[in-house]
């Protein structure tokens, strides 16, 4: 794990506030966006994504959840007018969205435990799009997303006295020093 030279954050934990850490979260989902693009198209026109990216949307449960959220970010929400799916929590369409990316294909990265891919699926998610989630849930889905990434995955034990803890108020200083000692440690 490495700092982020722009906000001191364990990178991408900065995220959303954070531009460099942002860029970071998303490009989770881009490197396999582009990867997918490379295999099963060769070469693509750039008009041409949206309709790939629409196609994608409309069978999440045949694409990874990589490409999944990557195709999303491509479409426009009617209604909202932003990343269909990465709307303001109450956006019909946005919300919509972001139930259906859960259809989507999870396989776990070799070297990691299973489950790990997908509390990172759900962490990227809810760091994309924190108005969706209570502001001390968003705070501790970015600040896991570093271990997340480095192969951690918490114990439910674990998972749950984080939970409990950002409930309770932890500031970010707090949650984060938790979750560094109870998870893995940089």
């Amino acid at each position: 794990m490495r700092r982020c030279a722009d906000c001191g954050h364990y990178e991408p934990a900065g995220a959303p506030g954070c531009a460099r850490c942002a860029s970071l979260v998303d490009e989770i989902v881009e490197q396999d966006w582009r990867t997918f693009l490379k295999r099963e198209f060769a070469t693509i026109r750039p008009g041409d994504e949206q309709l790939v990216a629409a196609m994608v949307v409309d069978e999440p449960d045949k694409h990874p959840w990589r490409v999944v959220d990557a195709a999303y970010d491509r479409l426009t929400c009617q209604e909202c007018g932003g990343r269909l799916s990465r709307g303001p929590a109450g956006c019909g369409p946005c919300d919509l969205a972001d139930g259906f990316r859960y259809s989507a294909i999870e396989t776990d990265r070799p070297g990691v435990p299973p489950g790990n891919e997908h509390a990172l699926r759900v962490n990227v998610a809810v760091t994309r799009r924190p108005s969706g989630v209570s502001p001390s849930e968003a705070l501790l889905r970015r600040l896991s997303l570093p271990l997340l990434l480095d192969g951690h995955l918490p114990t439910r034990a674990q998972a749950q006295a984080t939970k409990a803890l950002a409930r309770k108020g932890a500031t970010e200083k707090e949650l984060s020093a938790f979750i560094h000692n109870e998870w893995g440690r940089p």
